[in-house]
Parts: structure tokens; C-alpha cells; sequence
């Protein structure tokens, strides 16, 4: 079999799928050593949703590292999109009312042998916005099971922070925790499956967690505890959508901290104060003229969503893009101005309400929706954008070769202005191809 990986027709299309690794080092003839990547390993086949397999995960028998080993990253296969058995565990998943999102194959396998055929795993890395987004649309109540060490902490608040931008009334979303000793596979092998399911049946709330996590170690009886509480909720409330959740979660904020509903929606600018508003009327810039047109909403939506896809624009291109001109020239380039001077690391939320204190926070209120339901990941996010991009930088060639056409029709074009039609034409075909 190895022998086979000296053929280039065989071994390229593996390369490229991650299945097979090519060495730096090479052997007597010269050839890069070539080797399978999952050699001893338990093979998990990852499936899409409709059940196509797009990628595979290896747990190594014996000792060694990395204990679990998945496909590199593919177009069609991405840790941050997909989650391991969701195809398998669709019909349990309806059956028992709710998913059970577990941190490895083998303990969906294991729950799967003892009764628990409606679990998932990420696929080594943390929960993100996506995955919540494809497990709510099978079930209204996702519960994440996480090992109750100060690492099974960290990955709970994670995805407590993937969860909050698609958390509605009617969506349900708990957190359990084992024992520090156990993962859900020796949980239910030492104590059985009623205990675990009594474990499932008492995980706790997302708004309990949340108020858990923003109070945790502080002392609330001083007034400086108090209010790093109400520091720590504000990203996290203002990633929420509005609703009865939020509400309630407030009041308990509220009740923690001495203080009212209203302050804590004051102090994390959940509600806009109408005279304040008025105050600031005049400050405010002129948004937009006219209604933006449907690239350029693409583009800030984009962007809101993934700020580091500024960096992709150049100073030329956004001198163009932002154009005063433009219904959203002034909007876009506020935009494109947080997005440079917000860290990599800054989550969606945090950025959203850093975006609720620009002169722009109008405008980027009536985004912020959109978003939330955009169910997009990184990659394909990127092509969208440069696509969009291309499209709104010809728009101005677009419009201009319009009017010469008219002119031409008049009988009242000059060489000049055929010589130019000409270029537009090539120019506009040009980018289009690009995109």
C-alpha cells in the first residue's frame, strides 16, 4: 500500500485531501518520503449533514500525541462547521427532544452503546456560533457536556459566548458538568445511565451560568465586586438578542448587584436613553442619502461579522469604497475604521457593542439582525467578500458605460467616447472574471 504513494496520480489527490503527508525529507531516489497520516489510528469517518463523508478523525491506539488527529482543513471539510454524528444521531435527536454536545468520538460512541444515541462532538476545537446555529435548527434544547475542571470551565464559557447571539425564547440551552474524575463514558460506567440521565435532567441553565460566570470570585457585598459584575455581563448581555431571556437575566444581574433592571440596561447600553439620544442628534453625521444598495449591506454585514476581513482592502480600494458619494461611503468607512483597531481575539459580541458607541450606531443597530441569522464561516465569508468587493468597484464603470451606450444610441458620441466604451467594456469583463 505505501508503495502506491510513490505514484504521483495516486498519492496528489491524497496530499491534497489530508489523508496522505509528504516529508521534507527525501529518500535514495530523491522523492519526498510520503506517508499516511492516521497510520495507527481508530478511524471515525466525520459526515456532513446529508451524510456525505468529508473528513475523518483518528484516535491513536496506544500512547502518543496528539491523542486525537482530524483532516486538515479542506473547502469541504472545516472543524469550525462541523460536528462529529450529527448525521448519525438526527432521528434520536428528535426522539429524545435534545442534542447532547459531548469533546470526543469516543464518548459519542460510548453514550451511543448505552442509550444515549442523540449526542455530538466538536472536533477538537471550541463550539463556535455556526454550530450552535446547525444544532438549533434540529432541536429547540442543546445541552453541552463538559468535564468539571478548570479546562472544562474554559470550554464552557466558550460556547456559552457562541450560544448568545441565537439564544430566543423558544430555544433552550444548558450546561452540565461531571465530576472532575469523569468523562461522560466513565460516568455512565461507574454510576449508570440513570444517574447521568438524572446529570442531564439537572444541568444547569444558560442564564444561571452566565450570572455564575460574570460573578464568580468576586466579593458582592463591596461595591467594586458589584459592579466588575456588571463589567463582566456587559459583552455577554449585549451579544443577546432582546427578548424575555435577556430580560429575566437582567433582573437577576440586578438582584446580584443592588441595583435596578433599568441601570444594568443603562450601564451595558441595552436600551438608548431618549434624551441622550436627543443630545447627540446633532453630533451625529449624516449616514446616508440614499437607501444602501445590496452589495454595499453585504459588505458591512460581512464585516461586522468578520472585522479582520479589512485588512484584505488596500488604501486605494477603500478610498473608492468610501466615497462621500456613496449611500454608505461615511458608514462604511467608520466600519472599516473599528475594524482596524479591534484585536484579532475580539469576539462578535464585544465588537458589536463597540460598534454601539460610534456616531454610526444607528445604522449598524439595523445590521446587527442580519447578521445574527448570517450562517456563514470564515471561509466562505472571505469569497463572498472579495466578491461583493469587485462588484461595488465596478459599479461606477458599470453606470458610466450605461450612458455612453445612450449616447451612442443618440448618434452622439465622439471617438473619444467609443474609445472609451470599449475600455469599459473590457474593463468591466475583466473583473468579472476575477470574481
Amino acid at each position: 500500500m505505501f508503495g502506491a504513494y510513490r505514484d504521483d496520480a495516486i498519492a496528489t489527490p491524497l496530499i491534497e485531501a489530508g489523508l496522505v503527508i509528504e516529508s521534507e525529507k527525501t529518500d535514495a531516489d530523491g522523492r519526498h518520503r510520503r506517508y499516511d497520516r492516521f497510520r495507527d489510528r481508530i478511524m471515525f469517518p466525520i459526515r456532513n449533514t446529508k451524510g456525505v463523508v468529508i473528513g475523518f478523525g483518528g484516535r491513536v491506539l496506544g500512547q502518543g500525541e496528539p491523542k486525537y488527529l482530524n483532516s486538515p482543513e479542506t473547502p469541504l471539510f472545516s472543524k469550525g462547521t462541523e460536528l462529529y454524528g450529527l448525521f448519525e444521531a438526527r432521528n434520536a435527536i428528535r426522539e429524545f427532544g435534545y442534542v447532547l454536545v459531548v469533546e470526543g468520538y469516543m464518548d459519542v460512541v460510548a453514550l451511543a452503546q448505552l442509550g444515549f444515541a442523540n449526542a455530538v462532538a466538536t472536533l477538537g476545537t471550541a463550539c463556535t456560533p455556526v454550530h450552535v446555529q446547525k444544532l438549533l435548527r434540529q432541536v429547540d434544547t442543546v445541552i453541552f457536556s463538559f468535564d468539571g475542571d478548570a479546562a472544562g470551565r474554559r470550554a464552557a464559557r466558550r460556547a456559552l459566548e457562541a450560544c448568545l447571539p441565537h439564544v430566543t425564547d423558544n430555544k433552550i440551552v444548558k450546561f452540565l458538568f461531571l465530576p472532575p474524575e469523569h468523562d461522560p463514558d466513565t460516568f455512565i460506567r461507574e454510576e449508570g445511565t440513570e444517574a447521568f440521565a438524572a446529570e442531564v435532567r439537572n444541568a444547569m441553565p444558560l442564564s444561571r451560568f452566565l450570572l455564575q460566570a460574570v460573578t464568580e470570585d468576586l466579593d458582592l457585598r463591596q461595591p467594586e465586586g458589584r459592579a466588575r459584575a456588571q463589567y463582566e455581563a456587559k459583552p455577554l448581555l449585549s451579544a443577546m438578542p432582546p427578548g424575555g431571556l435577556r430580560l429575566q437575566i437582567v433582573r437577576g444581574l440586578a438582584e446580584m448587584t443592588g441595583t435596578t433592571p433599568a441601570d444594568i440596561e443603562a450601564l451595558c447600553g441595552l436600551r438608548s436613553d431618549p434624551a441622550q439620544a436627543g443630545r447627540m442628534t446633532q453630533k451625529r453625521p449624516r449616514v446616508a442619502r440614499t437607501a444602501p444598495t445590496a452589495l454595499e449591506q453585504k459588505v458591512l454585514r460581512l464585516l461586522m461579522r468578520y472585522p479582520a476581513l479589512a485588512a484584505r482592502l488596500d488604501a486605494d480600494t477603500r478610498t473608492q469604497l468610501t466615497a462621500p458619494e456613496l449611500p454608505q461611503g461615511e458608514v462604511l468607512s467608520g466600519l472599516l475604521a473599528e475594524c482596524d483597531t479591534a484585536g484579532p481575539e475580539m469576539h462578535f459580541g464585544a465588537f458589536v457593542e463597540r460598534l454601539g458607541q460610534t456616531p454610526y450606531a444607528e445604522a449598524f443597530a439595523g445590521l446587527r439582525v442580519a447578521v445574527l441569522n448570517d450562517d456563514i464561516e470564515l471561509e466562505p465569508a472571505t469569497q463572498e467578500f472579495d466578491a461583493a468587493v469587485q462588484k461595488m468597484l465596478a459599479e461606477p464603470l458599470r453606470r458610466e458605460l450605461e450612458m455612453l451606450q445612450r449616447k451612442m444610441e443618440g448618434g452622439h458620441a465622439t471617438d473619444a467616447d467609443k474609445e472609451r466604451l470599449r475600455w469599459l467594456v473590457s474593463e468591466i469583463s475583466r473583473r468579472r472574471r476575477l470574481v
